[in-house]
């Protein structure tokens, strides 16, 4: 009838599968894998680069790494 209005819930939207949560999911954990490991690499060449006897850049670029992909998975799993 036109004068009524369709319901529009979240039960109408399209559902992600597990399938794609799992590709999103191990995509990110690439990423992280990834960027620790070029990360502590830089930091050990610019520990070495800076003649600092602690590693300082090689804990401190890494644990940067870390805190910024938790914060944009708190953005990408946040509500909305």
């Amino acid at each position: 009838m036109p004068g009524k209005q369709q319901k529009t819930d979240k039960a109408s939207a399209p559902q992600k599968t597990n399938l794609q949560y799992l590709a999103q999911y191990a995509g990110l954990g690439a990423q992280l894998l990834a960027a620790i490991g070029l990360f502590l690499y830089l930091g050990i060449k610019a520990d070495a680069w800076l003649g600092i006897n602690f590693p300082l850049l090689s804990w401190l670029l890494p644990l940067l790494v870390i805190i910024g992909m938790i914060i944009k998975l708190l953005k990408e799993t946040g509500k909305k």
